[in-house]
């Protein structure tokens, strides 16, 4: 398994590649990053240094990878973070690149918009660029329930709306969609549901909440799931196998007191969940 990773990087803490790198090697995945920030930290403080990478180098670094006949292997581009919408063309010759050399290849795009409480937090331009450009290239979309309420142009509040909305987004393009951070008028306070579905099936995890700021959690559930989809899981099977994961790697976190995840320290969960949750088949 080789996955092609073009996202932002953070030196402090876990966002990005530096949350979704790892957990692919963990799982046995050959990784190619590619940063499309270079940031201190998670932009959630409030408060970061650093900058935007220029695209051209983008272009210059997935060039240069192709050169050395890398692509040819690789199994699937997984995108999020984009820093800039110019970033975001940069993206699409890269996916056009992979497609060329290996045209099985999938796309995994985390379409990185905002989040309840925090709207829209990222540069004008990227949130169209996902939604015009983004959603009909890609073969799997993570958003988060903000994500998804902006890209469909409504709002889901409860789990047959989501659902219809989810699949409207299927039928622009993708084949499978992961649905994370989600609350509807069935989630209870102390509990957070993550839905994955595809076109003929639809499955949701309902986890506990746990008392932490959940900084590239995103990054890593979207990483987890193309993983489990590359190995070749059902969507209930990689759902249930992906929010597990993460959800150990949180729990540990929150026992070791920490504020950042601890991917490493707690990175057994990410083989062999301690505690699998099961999914629930909806209608």
């Amino acid at each position: 398994m080789k996955i092609l990773s073009i996202q932002s990087w953070v030196s402090h803490g876990h966002a990005g590649n530096a949350a979704a790198v790892f957990p692919l090697q963990r799982l046995g995945a050959e990784v190619v990053a590619v940063h499309t920030v270079l940031f201190s930290n998670h932009t959630g403080y409030g408060a970061w240094r650093g900058a935007v990478v220029d695209p051209s180098l983008v272009r210059e670094v997935v060039a240069g990878v192709e050169e050395r006949g890398s692509l040819a292997d690789t199994d699937a581009l997984l995108t999020g973070y984009l820093g800039d919408a110019a970033i975001g063309e940069a993206v699409l010759e890269a996916h056009a690149r992979l497609t060329r050399a290996n045209p099985r290849a999938l796309w995994c795009c985390d379409p990185v918009i905002g989040d309840v409480g925090r709207g829209v937090f990222v540069r004008p331009g990227i949130p169209e660029f996902f939604r015009d450009r983004c959603v009909p290239a890609a073969d799997i979309l993570t958003p988060n329930h903000f994500e998804l309420d902006w890209l469909t142009g409504g709002e889901t509040r409860t789990l047959p709306a989501l659902c219809r909305a989810a699949r409207g987004l299927l039928a622009r393009g993708p084949k499978r969609i992961l649905v994370t951070s989600l609350t509807v008028e069935d989630t209870p306070a102390e509990a957070i549901d993550v839905v994955a579905l595809d076109a003929a099936e639809a499955y949701r995890v309902r986890i506990p909440r746990l008392p932490i700021v959940g900084r590239g959690t995103g990054d890593v559930i979207a990483a987890l799931f193309l993983a489990h989809t590359l190995a070749g899981l059902p969507v209930a099977e990689g759902l249930a196998r992906a929010v597990s994961s993460l959800h150990g790697v949180l729990a540990a976190t929150v026992a070791a007191g920490r504020e950042e995840m601890a991917l490493v320290a707690a990175q057994a969960e990410l083989v062999a969940p301690s505690r699998l949750f099961t999914p629930e088949r909806l209608a």
